[in-house]
């Protein structure tokens, strides 16, 4: 392969990661971390103390368990109302409500 394909070729690779780099980033950006509305076993992440990571909440809706949502839509997400009929919401911070005993 002459020097000038292998320049090519590297610049391809360059300008492909880096487009790879930036759609990812952008597509980061239009996601934010949603507390309180996934089911049992079905977060994203974090789900309290003892847990590893994604899919170890352990009961639906549990509020320190979050799952990434487009941005701009945590609370506008539909859930059923809570044990005492009081509204159930998503929020952007870590809730201390349907915690496991």
């Amino acid at each position: 392969m002459s020097n000038t394909m292998k320049s090519v070729a590297l610049a391809s690779a360059v300008a492909a990661a880096m487009t790879a780099a930036t759609t990812t980033t952008t597509h980061a950006a239009s996601k934010e971390k949603c507390y309180g509305v996934s089911l049992a076993g079905e977060n994203d992440c974090a789900a309290g103390a003892g847990t590893t990571c994604a899919g170890t909440s352990t009961v639906d809706y549990q509020g320190n368990a979050w799952t990434l949502v487009d941005a701009g839509t945590c609370a506008e997400i539909e859930l059923p109302a809570q044990a005492d009929g009081s509204a159930r919401e998503g929020s952007l911070k870590e809730l201390s409500r349907d915690i496991p005993a």
